[in-house]
């Protein structure tokens, strides 16, 4: 006869695998503390005393997993016989993790499988565990193509089916993709959808007059002469990153601080300005640079906690060759006297749609309403930058997105304010870089799927006699 219920053995504990158990861990704060990701991570892995092997699966895991949340919510509505808006959130994150092992990941099926349906048991109990069984084995009937062939049909002709394809297919939100549309060339966007989803590679830069290229372990960038592409392992480790000779910085933003250095100035050329320091590798480079010049950067940021990065990259207290100083101030009301700069970045605050590749939870975390506060704001940084630099002297106005109201149309409402200042091209301070005519004539577009780089937008400003604060 069968045993009785009171002495049937209970069953055996399932243990969550502690990579996947950090990756969810990751996912909820990103979800409900609207933490970044890559600064997350490396808490939640010393925490969880993760090795080298188990820290790489867990971060592949945590940001390709939030990249394609579009996508596997699509095909996991396909899955399950109610709205995903009725499944606890807890258990979506888990069963995206599965999603993403099965169909992103070189994760054999069996062993995807088992493993989320262990974490399911450990995290949210054994009935949750039954529920994500059953979804992720309907998920492997199908490969990543054929669901998205079945979940966003090719489509027919219209403009609309076409947006919504490329919406589900590529895992972006409808707006982004309608933004980037409009900013992109011809027949690129889906290239440019697609590279948002492709993990950038570690790059770094070695700060002239500091470091050397040779002494940074990696391929040589393609334009910067400054860089290298790390080929693995923590760039924390590389001794001139550790000891601040050298920092993490992606080409494009290399690039930007280059462009600013190398425009042509007549007469006095000591004092440059950062008027949007945060978080301090563009300031960096540009220091270094300036030091080898006899000139100095003042680092202007309002916001304490990037004004605390900043001074951690421009060598914390000690001040280094090239640095005047830093100030937490208002970019818009600089602390500077008008006419008073040589050389001005306004590397203004945007919504970053330009780095979705390096940032997998910003696609999720704007919204339109962004633009209506951002724009105005990189107006009137526009503005105060064209006033703070002398006549003669130059303004880089620079941003991580492509978006033309955050980039043609800021630079277009200064040119349009009758003030005395000219649009310079930038393209020749970019030697090397091609295809990377900007939406404005002499101005420059960076791309991730042409370049490699972050979408940086970059536009050269020259100070004419007689300007006063504009746009």
């Amino acid at each position: 006869m069968p045993a009785s219920r009171k002495h049937r053995r209970p069953p055996p504990s399932r243990t969550a695998d502690p990579a996947r158990t950090a990756a969810l861990e990751v996912l909820r704060l990103v979800r409900t503390e609207e933490a970044y990701t890559n600064l997350v991570l490396p808490s939640v892995v010393a925490r969880l005393e993760l090795d080298t092997r188990d820290a790489a699966f867990a971060t592949e895991l945590a940001a390709g997993t939030i990249r394609r949340q579009g996508t596997y919510d699509a095909i996991l509505a396909a899955c399950i016989d109610r709205p995903l808006r009725r499944v606890e959130f807890g258990i979506l994150d888990i069963l995206r993790l599965g999603c993403h092992q099965l169909l992103g990941m070189r994760v054999p099926a069996h062993a995807a499988i088992s493993s989320t349906v262990d974490l399911a048991h450990a995290k949210a109990g054994r009935g949750a565990g039954g529920f994500v069984n059953a979804v992720l084995r309907a998920v492997t009937r199908r490969d990543l193509d054929t669901w998205i062939a079945e979940v966003a049909p090719q489509p027919s002709g219209s403009r609309d089916e076409r947006m919504e394809h490329l919406t589900v297919k590529h895992s972006h939100p409808r707006w982004v993709v309608d933004l980037l549309d409009a900013a992109a060339p011809d027949d690129d966007l889906d290239a440019l959808l697609a590279a948002d989803n492709v993990p950038p590679k570690v790059t770094l830069v070695a700060r002239p007059g500091r470091a050397e290229v040779a002494e940074l372990p990696g391929t040589p960038t393609l334009y910067s002469p400054y860089g290298v592409v790390l080929d693995g392992g923590d760039p924390a480790r590389v001794p001139a990153v550790a000891e601040g000779r050298a920092g993490v910085q992606d080409e494009g933003s290399q690039l930007v601080a280059l462009a600013l250095a190398s425009a042509p100035v007549e007469g006095a050329d000591k004092v440059w300005v950062d008027l949007c320091a945060g978080p301090g590798g563009k300031a960096a480079l540009l220091a270094a640079i300036a030091a080898e010049r006899g000139a100095g950067v003042l680092a202007v940021e309002q916001h304490l906690h990037r004004a605390g990065l900043v001074r951690r990259a421009l060598g914390g207290t000690g001040r280094l060759p090239g640095v005047l100083g830093l100030v937490s101030a208002d970019g818009t009301r600089p602390p500077l006297a008008a006419a008073s700069a040589d050389r001005v970045l306004v590397d203004a605050p945007c919504t970053g749609l330009g780095a979705l590749r390096r940032r997998p939870e910003a696609r999720w975390r704007r919204s339109p309403d962004d633009l209506l506060a951002l724009v105005p704001l990189q107006r009137r940084l526009l503005a105060s930058a064209l006033e703070l630099v002398r006549p003669g002297g130059v303004v880089l106005y620079a941003t991580c997105s492509p978006v033309r109201a955050e980039t043609v149309d800021v630079v277009s409402s200064v040119l349009g304010s009758g003030e005395a200042v000219a649009l310079e091209d930038v393209r020749p301070l970019l030697p090397g870089v091609t295809d990377a005519d900007g939406p404005l004539e002499g101005t420059a577009q960076l791309w991730p799927h042409r370049h490699g780089t972050d979408a940086m937008f970059l536009a050269l400003l020259r100070r004419g006699e007689g300007i006063t604060a504009g746009g």
